[in-house]
């Protein structure tokens, strides 16, 4: 008995000295942490960093000159760390004695004045074991814009039992290093096999074993930053993600207390990371068609692995929240679902991506949204954290920027009398120019006395013979001096006076408000496309006035304002069917011409029913080119360019991808055309969450085969229902998620054309109007009496009416060119 328990107290007392003794070997991994510039030690964030030649594992190759600073501006926890370098004119490395494995290498910087050494004019390279991390680094330069410090952090294999870490100072110059930090460990923090964006779903190898890797990025999404001391793994800090997304408020910020667990053994982030999150249901904002996005500058011509982390903190089943990842504009993933990902709600989970980022570009696109084809509960994206690596090519992780090369200096100096001589010639001949400019100055003196600098908007009347150029006079007292009772509309730009010039004539005066977002830039693009465009669909420029920093054009007048205030918010008299087709048209026809009317279109960018005008016969015109594009040229299939539009009516491929085409106007006008069915705004968040949006909405009812359910009330009884199903069709195609699915505005306008002839041929039959046109005769000819009926028919059913005008009016049936026979295109 007794010898079984001597046994099982050695067995105890074996796992206490293997448990100690394991504990001790990773007590002797444990980071070094190097106060550079000095010998003495200092107790930072909770850690205690030893001065550079005060560590027996650490050497230094030479000793560079140790350098302090009285002056210090950055974050005071961090002021006993900065305010000493290690400062070197020649080339100087530090040894680390390590064990084999995988580690973190931090190189942290601040710039501060040492001396006569001004950071300024520092210009280093870095390798590690051979690993290029930096080619002409300049702190001050990297770090603009930015805090007072910079972290460069990397991480690599080693194996060997060192890591070297050498610094070269540019010829001339000189470099520095405040602290240095080796961490070992994450040998499960990355895999070698990811999923390659752009691939169909393919992965790809990484080969890490032979590349390094350094951090870009490291966002907490949706939370505070997360500082090195609540990171207990790795002391890693994360930055919070606003500033980097397009709009932060597309995302409203969740949180989850309750406890989190890790879904797999790869611990790739702290919990805190996985308690917050953004996801996209903030309605007030954004459609559930649009995306969260983020923009990050990248270095070109690298591969970068994306890490996405996720826990899913509402849900706790299958199939409720499915949502699609994009990365530079590639889909990552279609239908991704956390819980079927994790294992549950609730679940720490992180999915890798690879992404080969070109020469020519230099940033990232990271964007999450919903997949509206799936029957999920929730559509609504979610993302709890992001981080960015660059991966090593070819041994390499600086980005080499372009410099002059020793050749080109030395080119430049055997050719510099050459060019003071021709400096001294050019000189002198200036110095004559600039006397007869002089003498003929005061010549014309007095001809100029008054006389102001031509403005933008001058020098295009000038050239472009933009219509009439007003004094500030003229517009004062055709304003009334701006009498506010005058006013008949108020948007971005400013506010719209209805005025009289000279002869009496009523015309639209837009005046540019000094707060409005929008400025010069819109008032000279506007005023560039209006001189260039002509069309009974367009509004008409009379002129412009630019005087005392004045914005101001001047319209022809509308009598009837625009179409939003016909259909919802006013007490106007609600528009028939008929004459709702008739706008549509009219707009459609405006807009066809901006796109095909010169070599390379011009792109509206902000169709939308308050820029859709009607004049006295209610003939709409299109208005307010200040966002208008020109479109792209041959070679090219969009205009990249910023987002810029209206909410609710932007189109969202070309808000995630900012890739502008005629088709983003496409997708605007079929907004347009479901307001006009429902007379509602496009975004009203006095509805229920699926209701909020017009276009999510009426989209849906129009695929359930519903559209009759939402339409404007006061039309009920009104119309013809094959004319209402013709349009929805074609208001459908117009917001298909993607713009190649979509038709031209020549197409719809030609569906357009073809729902108004259905109505007006219902309007006919429903009127009683018994004149012989051709629809009619045709229907006359479909609803003769059978021979051998037996009887004379004297009615016809309404329901067999609409059946015999779908069949005389679908092009299917009767051709399309006889159908354009058919068309009246006149006086609408």
């Amino acid at each position: 008995m007794m010898k079984v328990q001597c046994r099982r107290v050695m067995g105890l007392l074996l796992l206490l000295i293997t448990f100690m003794f394991t504990k001790f070997c990773d007590a002797q991994t444990v980071s070094y942490l190097i106060n550079c510039g000095t010998n003495s030690s200092v107790n930072v964030d909770g850690r205690r960093w030893i001065g550079d030649t005060s560590n027996n594992n650490v050497t230094l190759s030479v000793p560079g000159v140790e350098a302090s600073s009285t002056i210090y501006n950055g974050d005071p926890v961090y002021e006993p760390l900065y305010r000493t370098a290690r400062v070197f004119t020649n080339s100087l490395s530090y040894t680390f004695r390590v064990m084999r494995g995988n580690y973190f290498l931090r190189l942290h910087f601040h710039p501060l004045a040492f001396g006569r050494y001004n950071a300024n004019e520092s210009y280093f390279d870095v390798d590690a074991n051979g690993l290029r991390l930096l080619s002409e680094f300049n702190v001050p330069r990297e770090i603009s814009n930015k805090n007072s410090n910079l972290v460069k952090e990397y991480f690599f294999p080693v194996d060997a039992n060192v890591i070297v870490v050498t610094f070269v100072p540019s010829r001339g110059s000189f470099g520095f290093v405040n602290a240095i930090e080796v961490i070992q460990g994450g040998n499960e923090l990355f895999v070698d096999s990811v999923r390659e964006v752009g691939a169909n779903g393919g992965h790809s190898s990484l080969n890490l074993s032979k590349r390094g890797i350094e951090t870009m990025y490291r966002l907490n999404v949706g939370g505070s930053s997360i500082k090195p001391s609540q990171d207990l793994a790795f002391w890693r800090l994360w930055e919070m993600d606003s500033s980097y997304m397009i709009n932060s408020d597309a995302g409203s910020i969740i949180r989850n207390r309750s406890d989190i667990t890790y879904a797999t053994s790869n611990e790739a982030a702290p919990l805190l990371v996985y308690e917050t999150a953004r996801t996209l249901s903030n309605t007030e904002v954004v459609e559930k068609r649009f995306n969260m996005s983020w923009k990050l500058e990248v270095d070109p011509d690298f591969d970068y692995l994306v890490r996405l982390h996720f826990c899913e903190l509402h849900f706790d089943k299958p199939n409720q929240r499915i949502f699609r990842i994009y990365i530079d504009n590639k889909t990552a993933e279609g239908s991704f679902d956390i819980v079927v990902r994790a294992g549950g709600m609730n679940k720490a989970y992180h999915e890798d991506f690879l992404d080969s980022i070109s020469p020519e570009s230099n940033h990232i696109w990271i964007q999450l949204g919903p997949d509206t084809t799936t029957g999920s509960a929730g559509t609504d994206a979610l993302l709890n954290g992001l981080e960015i690596f660059k991966l090593s090519r070819n041994g390499n992780l600086a980005y080499e920027q372009k410099k002059y090369s020793d050749q080109e200096i030395k080119k430049t100096s055997r050719s510099l009398i050459l060019w003071v001589g021709i400096g001294v010639g050019v000189a002198t001949v200036a110095i004559l120019a600039a006397l007869c400019m002089i003498l003929i100055g005061f010549r014309n003196k007095g001809d100029e006395k008054g006389t102001k600098k031509m403005s933008p908007a001058a020098s295009l009347h000038n050239e472009n013979g933009c219509g009439r150029r007003f004094t500030l006079t003229e517009i004062r007292t055709a304003t009334n001096n701006f009498d506010e009772s005058l006013v008949i509309g108020v948007g971005g730009f400013g506010k719209v006076y209805r005025g009289e010039i000279n002869d009496k004539t009523l015309v639209a005066i837009k005046r540019s408000n000094p707060q409005s977002q929008q400025g010069m830039k819109e008032f000279e693009t506007e005023i560039e496309m209006l001189s260039r465009l002509r069309h009974r669909h367009l509004v008409s420029l009379i002129g412009f006035c630019d005087e005392e920093n004045e914005m101001i054009l001047v319209y022809e007048f509308m009598a009837n304002g625009t179409l939003r205030s016909h259909l919802f918010g006013s007490n106007l008299p609600p528009l028939s069917w008929k004459q709702r087709l008739e706008i549509c048209i009219g707009a459609a026809r405006g807009l066809h011409y901006l796109h095909t009317g010169s070599e390379r279109g011009i792109i509206h960018r902000d169709v939308k029913t308050t820029n859709i005008l009607l004049a006295g016969n209610f003939v709409a015109k299109m208005c307010d080119f200040g966002l208008s594009k020109t479109g792209p040229s041959l070679e090219h299939t969009h205009v990249s360019t910023a987002v810029k539009g209206s909410f609710g009516y932007l189109d969202p491929e070309y808000f995630r991808l900012q890739h502008l085409t005629q088709k983003s106007d496409v997708y605007s006008f079929g907004v347009v055309l479901f307001e006009v069915v429902c007379a509602r705004a496009v975004i009203d968040l006095t509805l229920p969450k699926d209701e909020i949006s017009l276009a999510e909405w009426a989209l849906k009812k129009q695929r359930e085969g519903s559209l009759e359910r939402i339409l404007d009330r006061r039309l009920k009884g009104k119309y013809c229902q094959e004319s209402l199903m013709r349009f929805g069709e074609i208001a459908e195609k117009c917001l298909a998620e993607e713009g190649k699915f979509r038709p031209t505005m020549g197409e719809v306008l030609w569906h357009l054309e073809y729902a108004l002839q259905v109505h007006e041929a219902w309007l006919r039959v429903n009127d009683g109007n018994d004149s012989l046109s051709t629809i009619q005769e045709s229907a006359t000819v479909l609803d003769s009496p059978s021979v051998d009926s037996g009887s004379k028919k004297t009615g016809r059913e309404e329901g067999e009416v609409f059946l015999e005008i779908k069949n005389i009016l679908d092009p299917m049936v009767v051709g399309v060119d006889e159908f354009s026979q058919m068309l009246n295109l006149q006086g609408r």
